[in-house]
């Protein structure tokens, strides 16, 4: 686990709070109001805002390099955020940071922590008893693997093979529980199974748990890196669990800098990205060009994902 450390299990919304004060720091008032409120995400995990420094005016002062607000309008503020997008210069963003706590099973954390632009601080099962719960798929997204994409989920199992599928994950997630509190000789509440019995090393325990059991972390990381974050697992191509999480820190997002959010949908969750011959095609297009892929110089795949993003036919005929 990455760097483990003692946490406690449960959101306590007094958990690390300070006491009111005032401060001479900027604060977004829609962001102090979330502050150590657990957001649910899933069946029994949550999202929750710890601590933030800056704000969309830090962003601006950064790219000025200068001192107060001045007399600026905000749609200065917005047209140089706008253009500090567009153009990808991304040093003024990293000058803000956001700390969040995250409740999610061990799977999407694996997915999560390929983001390694972040500081990270996971609970441990060497030193804590792991809460029974695992994350069990609502049937609605339940599906079948995608016959085109190896990664990716094709249709709703329905019926009985649903049915079955949802028991055997509901029963081996209980079962293997069942067996590490046995192996730990200690249930999750602090209760001794058998006093006569020496119980297995939590560190040990710990390795029969399946992947489907939740985990709690601490999570830094600055406005540039969350945002690149946000573009790869807010994305529709994205497995749907990370997505629902990605969806709550993009919400986050925009009630801490509203127009960082707003450039950052117009540009890169709403943008398209062109290679030099996408570019080319898109002017031979424009130009009244009939063009083809076997004419355009892209592989089928990239191809298709061009036309689909132009909304176009990618087999018109020849």
């Amino acid at each position: 686990m990455a760097n483990e450390t003692p946490m406690p299990l449960t959101a306590d919304p007094d958990d690390g709070q300070a006491p009111p004060a005032t401060t001479r720091r900027a604060t977004v008032a829609a962001l102090e109001s979330l502050l150590y409120a657990p957001i649910p995400v899933l069946d029994h995990g949550f999202v929750r805002v710890i601590d933030y420094m800056g704000d969309d005016a830090a962003v601006v002062q950064g790219a000025r390099v200068s001192y107060g607000r001045g007399t600026r309008k905000v749609s200065q503020d917005r047209g140089l955020i706008f253009y500090l997008m567009r153009h990808r210069h991304t040093s003024p963003f990293e000058l803000c940071e956001i700390k969040f706590h995250v409740k999610l099973p061990i799977f999407v954390a694996r997915q999560w922590i390929r983001h390694r632009t972040a500081n990270v601080n996971e609970i441990s099962g060497r030193y804590s008893i792991l809460d029974r719960e695992f994350y069990i798929p609502d049937p609605g997204h339940l599906a079948a693997q995608s016959t085109t994409n190896r990664q990716g989920r094709g249709g709703l199992l329905e019926g009985e093979e649903a049915a079955r599928v949802l028991a055997m994950l509901r029963a081996d997630a209980q079962t293997t529980y069942d067996h590490y509190e046995l192996m730990l000789n200690e249930r999750d509440t602090g209760e001794t199974i058998d006093p006569a019995r020496q119980g297995l090393a939590r560190e040990l325990a710990r390795i029969n748990l399946t992947l489907g059991t939740y985990t709690q972390w601490y999570w830094k990381i600055d406005l540039h890196n969350l945002m690149h974050f946000l573009s790869l697992r807010a994305d529709p191509h994205a497995q749907y669990e990370i997505r629902a999480y990605a969806d709550v820190m993009l919400d986050v997002l925009a009630k801490w800098v509203p127009l960082t959010c707003e450039a950052f949908r117009e540009y890169r969750l709403g943008g398209l990205h062109l290679s030099a011959t996408g570019l080319a095609i898109v002017r031979r297009l424009l130009a009244g060009e009939a063009v083809t892929q076997a004419t355009s110089g892209l592989g089928k795949r990239e191809w298709t994902e061009l036309m689909a993003a132009l909304a176009r036919d990618a087999t018109p005929a020849a």
